[in-house]
């Protein structure tokens, strides 16, 4: 049957259109829309088609004001439509397709007209949650599916709520007000907080976008501004810390174990068999600040040779394999020790109190007693589990004025730089880079100053540990269990034999330095000089450290391994991960906290230390802070080693921009 004459129905923009057919061709037909327009229309876009046709020989008003009181009518018997009711009726059938005329008559409950017909079949169009149009086919959703879209309909509806009241109270926050009617307040934060963090990657970033737009707020830090003025972040939040989801609260079964323990008393925690070594002359030297004291050290002279004990706290008596404790550990690897703050691995009931070496306090530790001679040979080792007290806690400061005076600290000292020439004759690389101290005043003023890494004091102490690992290592090794052993390439480049000071020569040998490996087996570690190498001095601080005085305390006790191969494997797949993520968050918040400073500094000049020069680009380190950056390429600048002035052209904390230009 032709088309000419008959009206037809059509969607356009999402809108119903009623025509009329004026002339049908092939697979086209021309219509007269009721807008007075002219279409030459694919026939697969026809939703509907009368039964009747009209003439189209009439004036083109009067067929245009036919079709838009057409159009008008059905339009109002929607409103007579109860798809819902008609659905329950359809899904009783055995089919679930239906011709358009049989649903509308069963709506209607009469015969059904081109106006029934039509009108039920924008129904459909307007609410597809019961039925679905499918060439020329009514098709009825299943109850599983109409039970789904419904879901998602109230999701929707919800999302739009949010959208328009979210778009208003943010733009009434980012002026300085707070809403106080804001039902979906936390939901709004948590979607700009994870957009802030992974942009595009976030869960809502779609409606995050959409968010902002209806707020006419734009910018690529307008969401942390936002949550600033919220109070939801702190104007120096740590970004690095929030996208590398770093753990910061601990777990209610981590924190009630924690405080069980200190609450308990510590000699029914101890296992027995621990050697009393209460009376020892035992001295700590940490930082001024530290709070969480791990290791300790005291000597005694034995004929020509010196008995050293080197004292670790035992944490293996607090946090054993499967406790919430070593689940946290776990978890976070590592200490985080920041300018504006420290995220302990262990609580602090643990780590500053009951497993702090503090003085004066009875602690449970692991003692390596290593029989050293006059040179710093090692002539005699034994491990044992015991009890200490710390008889002096000093800083290295303080340490630093009494090494001349104090006989203790004057052979350990002694014996610490023959540890440390033995090392350098076995090939180890020592580069002494000065740390860089930042320190926030209460006035938000900031303070940077630099102290030597080698100080008399600190190699004291570090020699020392660097023993106790190394000895910690050979310890496991000899008894063929498998461990966390750190180990590192010999280097292909050398440009320090052993032990130099030279700035520029320590960033270019650092730059060469060949990938370190943590292993289940030992092998040698080139930088420290050793044959065999892990770290056992941190059990507070550090997984790797924890890990390895469980395994050796249990080997001491002859108990035989603790952990095995693939325990180890594990443990070692947490503690690369882990670490991943948390240096390049300790490496980009010492970062901002000196651009933080250099953002009262602009147009200062500063000294620069040239580390490389190419075609384009120079790379220069500053002395003051120790931070890289690069600048182009000049000839009047002077060589790679050479000390310049440069100054600072612009800097932004939030985005890591630095830029200096040469003066």
């Amino acid at each position: 049957m032709s088309l000419k004459g008959r009206i037809i129905e059509y969607i356009d923009n999402g809108r119903f259109i009623c025509a009329i057919a004026i002339e049908e061709s092939g697979k086209r037909v021309r219509i007269l829309n009721q807008n007075g327009k002219e279409v030459n229309l694919p026939l697969a876009r026809v939703i509907h088609k009368s039964l009747e046709s009209c003439s189209v020989d009439q004036a083109r008003e009067d067929l245009c004001k036919q079709l838009k009181s057409t159009s008008k009518k059905r339009q109002q018997m929607m409103d007579l439509v109860n798809l819902e009711e008609i659905w329950e009726l359809a899904i009783e059938e055995n089919d679930s397709m239906f011709e358009p005329e049989f649903l509308a008559e069963l709506c209607f409950g009469e015969h059904a007209t081109d106006d029934h017909v039509a009108s039920f079949m924008r129904s459909v169009f307007a609410d597809r949650l019961f039925f679905k149009y499918r060439e020329g086919k009514i098709i009825a959703h299943s109850e599983e599916i109409v039970k789904q879209l419904r879901i998602r309909r109230e999701k929707e509806l919800e999302k739009e709520a949010l959208l328009n009241t979210g778009a208003r109270a943010l733009a009434q926050l980012w002026e300085g007000d707070i809403p106080e009617e804001w039902p979906e307040r936390e939901t709004c934060f948590k979607m700009l907080s994870d957009y802030y963090l992974y942009g595009n990657d976030a869960p809502e970033s779609a409606v995050t976008r959409d968010l902002l737009k209806r707020a006419h707020l734009s910018g690529p830090h307008v969401c942390f501004h936002l949550l600033v003025k919220a109070g939801v972040w702190d104007k120096n939040e740590n970004i690095p810390l929030l996208r590398h989801e770093i753990p910061i609260e601990f777990s209610d079964a981590a924190l009630n174990q924690a405080k069980s323990l200190a609450n308990s008393d510590p000699s029914a925690i101890w296992t027995k068999g621990r050697k009393d070594f209460r009376d020892l002359p035992i001295l700590t030297i940490d930082g001024e600040s530290t709070r969480d004291f791990d290791d300790a050290l005291h000597v005694e002279k034995q004929g020509k040779n010196y008995l050293v004990g080197i004292h670790i706290t035992d944490v293996t008596d607090y946090v054993r394999p499967g406790d919430p404790l070593f689940h946290e550990a776990v978890a976070r690897v590592s200490s985080i020790y920041l300018p504006d703050g420290r995220i302990p691995m262990l609580p602090p009931e643990l780590s500053e109190g009951c497993c702090s070496l503090i003085l004066g306090k009875d602690r449970a530790a692991m003692s390596i007693m290593v029989l050293l001679s006059p040179d710093g040979e090692v002539l005699d080792l034994n491990i044992v589990p015991s009890l200490i007290r710390v008889r002096r806690q000093l800083t290295y400061s303080e340490a630093e004025e009494m090494i001349d005076s104090d006989e203790e600290l004057r052979i350990l000292a002694m014996l610490s730089r023959k540890l440390m020439e033995r090392r350098i004759e076995a090939g180890a690389l020592l580069l002494p880079v000065p740390d860089v101290n930042i320190s926030i005043n209460p006035d938000e003023t900031i303070t940077i100053t630099k102290s030597e890494a080698d100080s008399r004091s600190r190699i004291l102490v570090a020699e020392f540990m660097v023993l106790a690992n190394t000895l910690g290592a050979e310890f496991v090794a000899d008894r063929e269990s498998p461990g966390l052993f750190r180990s590192q390439p010999p280097l292909r480049t050398r440009l320090i034999h052993g032990y130099d000071k030279d700035l520029f020569l320590i960033f270019r040998q650092r730059k060469n330095l060949p990938r370190a490996e943590l292993l289940p087996d030992p092998k040698p570690h080139s930088s420290v000089g050793a044959a065999q190498y892990t770290m056992v001095t941190s059990p507070i601080r550090r997984l790797m450290d924890l890990a390895m005085q469980h395994q050796i305390m249990h080997l001491a006790r002859g108990k035989g391994v603790l952990f095995s191969r693939d325990d180890i494997a594990d443990l070692a797949r947490s503690i690369v991960t882990g670490l991943s993520r948390i240096n390049p968050v300790r490496q980009l918040r010492h970062r901002y906290w000196i651009l933080k400073y250099l953002e009262t500094r602009k147009g200062d000049r500063f000294d620069a230390l040239i580390i490389d020069s190419g075609p384009r680009r120079v790379h220069i380190v500053l002395t003051d802070f120790l931070i890289d950056t690069d600048l182009p390429a000049s000839r009047a600048i002077g060589e790679p080693g050479n000390i310049v002035s440069v100054r600072l052209a612009k800097v932004v904390a939030l985005e890591n921009i630095v830029r200096f230009e040469w003066t």
